[in-house]
């Protein structure tokens, strides 16, 4: 094969538009989810974990109570590249979001790098967000006075005679099953839970708010202000839960009309939550007291409100519950397009008969994130899923400028403003971020995408939807 035949294939874009009637009946997912589903789906995505659990270890562990500032500067990354999702969205209502993004505007390799990237990346936000939830339990569990054996409540390391977080890995599979029951059941599980969580928060903030001491405060900076773009590097994750909810394109009734509204509703809500939420937690207690895995629940409990603490701490797992299902829905619609393009074996992209979803990858995916939440410890976890996110944010961003000066007749239902402004501010707080991630997560990120380029030109390049015809097709751009 010849180097511009080579180039040709990495280069080749999917169209902007293609017909859903070509998809195989076998292949097709159902439409249920509308604009408030949609909208459930992101803050499910967002609030949880960020707030139940990884501010109280950030706060703990790296920041102080500066745990704020990091909370607020990932939040202005994410909004930057939101607005970049929102008007892919309004174009391209198609499943896998970053991916597929990636695909139709830079090219096969790129495309194939982001979702590559993203399968790993969303199994482990799953993974680390169902440890939280762990967290929470073995708390909970504390209370009532019932004691489990130490080997089954958390992974090696993370305390005397820990071998496995058991739980953790049982919240994957249980939720892996709600999601083999179909769209529907999963658009309604989401915005009940999703009420609840929310309700939960408000309370912590209504409460908490009388019960904060000024003198937490001090020192804000307690490790320096390097520490708080390390912190907002560790929590980024938790702000970008519509992405999440942009992978279910395809099975929204109004995709180009509602994923742009739902995107930057489900992030402007949660944003408030966390700042208010966060005020709260440094303000109670001490941030060298707070409880790395059940930061609120002991923190009302040390101003002699155990009562709300159990409250907080049901809340926590139903309300955490809702950011396993929608990461998990993402990994599975990312696996399912990717297959579905010729990418992965077309094996993967079959659907249910019946429910219409891809059930293969859904259990593949349980199984996967319950190997990783029961085996390794929360932090660990974390930092894994931070440095792909961020790439997806770059490539959404750069991507969104690449079509709005080469495919500016294409019509677009929202059109972020400020171009080429605000994605240029994403790409420069994500670059940021990446850079203070430690190296051991490079090292990963790293091993996984040479991992990649293997599959890719293994097998991907030359099974790729697209090879019948890329010699054929005038060359898009």
């Amino acid at each position: 094969m010849s180097f511009a035949e080579l180039r040709g294939q990495i280069l080749r874009r999917k169209p902007l538009t293609d017909l859903e009637e070509d998809t195989p009946a076998d292949q097709r997912l159902s439409k249920h989810l509308g604009l408030w589903q949609l909208t459930a789906i992101g803050v499910g995505g967002i609030i949880g974990a960020g707030i139940f659990s990884l501010a109280g270890s950030v706060a703990n562990k790296t920041t102080g109570p500066a745990v704020l500032i990091s909370f607020l500067i990932a939040g202005l990354a994410s909004a930057c590249a939101a607005l970049c999702y929102a008007e892919f969205a309004g174009m391209v209502p198609k499943a896998g979001s970053a991916y597929t993004y990636g695909y139709v505007s830079m090219g096969e390799l790129a495309g194939w790098f982001i979702g590559w990237d993203l399968l790993l990346e969303y199994i482990a936000v799953a993974a680390v967000v169902a440890i939280g939830v762990s967290g929470y339990f073995n708390f909970l569990l504390d209370q009532i006075g019932l004691t489990l054996p130490h080997w089954m409540l958390g992974a090696s390391g993370t305390g005397d005679g820990h071998k496995v977080d058991l739980f953790a890995m049982l919240f994957c599979l249980g939720t892996a099953w709600v999601l083999s029951r179909g769209i529907k059941s999963v658009g309604r599980f989401e915005t009940v839970f999703v009420a609840v969580k929310v309700a939960v928060v408000l309370l912590i903030i209504g409460l908490g708010v009388f019960h904060i001491n000024s003198a937490n405060y001090n020192p804000y900076f307690p490790h320096g202000t390097a520490a708080v773009w390390t912190g907002a590097a560790t929590v980024f994750f938790a702000v970008f839960g519509y992405d999440a909810m942009s992978t279910a394109a395809e099975e929204s009734v109004e995709a180009k009309k509602h994923l742009p509204k739902a995107i930057l509703y489900s992030l402007g809500i949660s944003m408030v939550l966390y700042v208010l939420a966060t005020l709260v937690l440094t303000g109670m207690q001490k941030y060298t007291e707070i409880n790395p895995a059940s930061g609120f629940s002991s923190a009302f409990k040390s101003v002699g409100l155990p009562g709300v603490a159990n409250i907080i701490a049901v809340g926590a797992i139903i309300g955490i519950a809702t950011v396993v299902l929608a990461f998990m829905l993402a990994v599975t619609r990312v696996w399912y397009a990717m297959s579905r393009d010729g990418l992965l074996p077309r094996w993967f992209a079959k659907t249910h008969p019946v429910r219409k979803v891809p059930t293969r990858v859904t259990w593949i995916v349980g199984i996967g994130a319950a190997i990783l939440a029961g085996l390794l410890p929360i932090n660990t976890v974390a930092e894994l899923t931070n440095i792909g996110i961020l790439m997806a944010f770059i490539v959404v961003s750069v991507a969104v400028i690449v079509l709005r000066y080469k495919r500016p007749e294409e019509p677009r239902e929202f059109r972020l403003p400020l171009m080429p402004v605000v994605p240029i501010v994403g790409i420069g707080f994500s670059v940021y971020l990446i850079w203070s991630l430690p190296w051991e997560t490079w090292l990963r990120f790293a091993v996984w995408l040479v991992v990649g380029l293997v599959v890719y030109f293994g097998y991907s390049r030359t099974h790729s939807a697209l090879e019948a015809t890329a010699a054929a097709a005038p060359e898009q751009g």
